[in-house]
C-alpha cells in the first residue's frame, strides 16, 4: 500500500511538471490529458489513475508549485544559519525556480485559477505561506542584528517578493533575452542598502 501510494505521489508529480511544461510551451489552450499523457509517456488513460482528468491536471501543477516555494525555504535553512545568507539564496533558488519552470506565471495568473474560487484560495494560501516563512527569515535577520529592527518584517517579505514578479515579466517577454541571474544579484544589493544596518553590510566582492 505504501508503495502504490509512493508510486501515485512521483506519478502525480510527473503529471504536474509536464502540465507546467506544456502551459510554458502552448498555453492553457494547449493543456489537456492527451498532451500530458504524451509528455509524460504514458497512455491517456492511466492519468485518471492519479489525477481527476485535465482540472485534477491543473490543480497537480498548482500544488507542485506551492511545494516548490515551500522546499527552497527548507533548503536555505539546511545550508547555512546566516539569517541573511539565507534571504540572498532563497532569492537566487526562487528565480532559478521559475526560469526551470517558465509555465509557472502564465498558469498562477490565469483565467483558470482567478475564476475558480477554491484555486483562488488554495494559491493565495500559498504564497501567504511562503511571505510567511520569508518574514520569519528577517526576523531572524533582526534578531541577530543584520536587519534594522525597526522595519516590519511582513512589508519587508512583500518587498522580496516584489524583487522576483516585474523581473519575470520581463524576462518571459523578452524571450529569456532579460538576464534574471544578475537582476537578482543587483536587485539584492538594492535590497541590502534599505535593510541592512551599515556596519553589518557584506563587502562588495573586488
Amino acid at each position: 500500500m505504501a508503495r502504490e501510494k509512493l508510486q501515485t505521489q512521483i506519478r502525480q508529480e510527473q503529471i504536474a511538471r509536464a502540465a507546467l511544461k506544456i502551459v510554458a510551451r502552448d498555453g492553457l489552450h494547449g493543456l489537456n490529458v492527451a498532451a500530458v499523457a504524451k509528455e509524460v509517456g504514458i497512455v491517456p488513460s492511466a492519468i485518471y489513475r492519479h489525477v481527476e482528468g485535465r482540472a485534477g491536471v491543473v490543480d497537480a501543477a498548482l500544488g507542485l508549485v506551492g511545494e516548490g516555494l515551500r522546499t527552497n525555504v527548507d533548503a536555505v535553512r539546511k545550508l547555512t544559519h546566516d539569517p541573511l545568507e539565507r534571504l540572498r539564496l532563497l532569492l537566487d533558488r526562487h528565480l532559478v525556480f521559475l526560469m526551470e519552470n517558465p509555465g509557472i506565471p502564465r498558469l498562477v495568473f490565469s483565467e483558470e485559477v482567478s475564476s475558480d474560487p477554491q484555486r483562488r484560495r488554495a494559491m493565495y494560501g500559498s504564497i501567504r505561506s511562503y511571505l510567511g516563512a520569508v518574514a520569519e527569515l528577517v526576523r531572524e535577520a533582526q534578531a541577530s542584528g543584520q536587519i534594522r529592527a525597526g522595519l516590519d518584517a511582513d512589508t519587508v517579505s512583500r518587498m522580496f517578493l516584489g524583487l522576483i514578479q516585474p523581473a519575470v515579466i520581463l524576462w518571459q517577454l523578452s524571450d529569456g533575452e532579460f538576464d534574471l541571474m544578475e537582476h537578482g544579484m543587483q536587485a539584492w544589493e538594492v535590497l541590502v542598502v534599505a535593510l541592512v544596518e551599515t556596519e553589518s553590510r557584506p563587502a562588495k566582492a573586488g
